[in-house]
């Protein structure tokens, strides 16, 4: 799985799970949901985001199969 994708998977994850714990234990979980939202935000801008870049590390490839960089 390449790092645009896994990126969205653990972004999606972190929302619905700050969510439910916002729900479920504090409301003050939803500071989390806005932490996501804003890297999120600002990757538009500047096309950088700390999770791909542990992602890159951890060796996940930049690109899909089948494509050039």
């Amino acid at each position: 799985m390449h790092v645009d994708r896994l990126l969205r998977l653990i972004a999606g994850f972190f929302v619905l799970l700050s969510l439910l714990l916002a729900v479920k234990v504090n409301i003050n979980w939803l500071w989390f949901t806005a932490f996501v939202g804003a890297n999120l935000f600002q990757s538009g801008f500047t096309n950088w985001c700390p999770m791909m870049f542990f992602l890159q590390k951890l060796g996940f490839p930049t690109t899909p199969p089948g494509q050039c960089s």
